[in-house]
């Protein structure tokens, strides 16, 4: 097969048979170069049972897995990616929301040999006020704190060749962003902006609390930002507590401070506080350094090399 396109399935029962026709359509658009990768993420539902009861039939190679339990989708699509056998990927949801046009245009621009990943990235979407609100804020703290090249309408759907697969699955890291991984990787990269369709079955299972979860295994996977934010507010208040032990050593010194024991206290408490801050942002750099090296990712990719020999 040339094309494979990873679908990863939770809770989508309701979908499965307008899926199963579009990937229908794609495979005939791609000449009958297809392959679909069913990854079954430990849904409750039926959606393994109707895949499984018309894989026999369908037009188009398929392969059909499944997860023990939900592990998340983008465990799903690690597995769909590792089992895959054609030499172009894409990436879609079981729900149908990203429109499948964009998958083959992902593959036109994959073939062309001029970028290794295509990203999509949302110009608008057909969604409730507020998932759009919220999904606003999500994608602008993961921009802030995680990836500063990320589209502000986030990213869902992405293509890849062979080459930039092979480098992804080798970052083999639990509780990380998928995501992340991809714009951390770098390689020959394109966007390519759409329109997200309305969800016409179903409702989404990403809840504000996975939302919440992503978000923090993507901060401590990617960023030392709450390391340096705390190490920057000791020493700035070291700064601000010295300047201030001053003043009312001074003011104890001129009468102004009556209570006994006052300044002393103050002087203590902002003093010994401050620092404490300081020492703990210290040893959380340390801890940063030492977390990094267990990651294992490569200190460097190499995507072409030529020689005249």
């Amino acid at each position: 097969m040339k094309y494979s396109v990873i679908i990863p399935v939770y809770k989508n029962e309701e979908s499965i048979s307008r899926l199963l026709d579009v990937l229908t359509d794609m495979n005939s658009k791609l000449h009958g170069n297809m392959e679909a990768v069913f990854v079954v993420d430990g849904s409750p539902d039926k959606s393994y049972e109707m895949i499984l009861q018309r894989l026999e039939s369908l037009d188009f190679s398929a392969q059909l897995i499944a997860h023990s339990r939900n592990f998340g989708s983008f465990s799903a699509i690690r597995t769909g990616l590792s089992v895959a056998k054609g030499s172009y990927f894409g990436v879609m949801a079981a729900d149908l929301q990203e429109p499948p046009e964009l998958l083959l245009e992902f593959f036109n621009i994959l073939k062309d040999d001029g970028h290794d990943v295509v990203i999509g990235t949302r110009s608008s979407r057909a969604d409730t006020l507020s998932s759009k609100i919220s999904s606003g804020i999500f994608w602008g703290i993961y921009r802030r704190l995680v990836v500063k090249d990320m589209p502000s309408g986030g990213v869902d759907i992405f293509g890849c060749n062979n080459i930039f697969r092979k480098e992804l699955l080798r970052l083999d890291e639990s509780r990380s962003s998928l995501i992340a991984l991809i714009f951390w990787l770098g390689f020959r990269r394109k966007l390519v902006s759409y329109e997200r369709l309305e969800r016409l079955e179903g409702a989404s299972s990403w809840t504000f609390r996975k939302k919440v979860d992503y978000m923090m295994d993507s901060i401590f996977a990617f960023t030392d930002f709450p390391i340096r934010m705390l190490t920057n507010i000791g020493a700035i208040g070291s700064v601000l507590a010295f300047v201030f032990a001053i003043v009312v050593l001074t003011a104890r010194l001129m009468g102004l401070i009556e209570v006994s024991g006052y300044a002393t206290t103050i002087i203590v408490i902002l003093s010994f506080g401050t620092l404490n801050l300081f020492g703990l942002g210290l040893v959380g750099t340390y801890a940063w350094r030492a977390y990094e090296n267990s990651k294992g990712r490569p200190l460097s990719i190499i995507i072409s090399k030529k020689t005249n020999r």
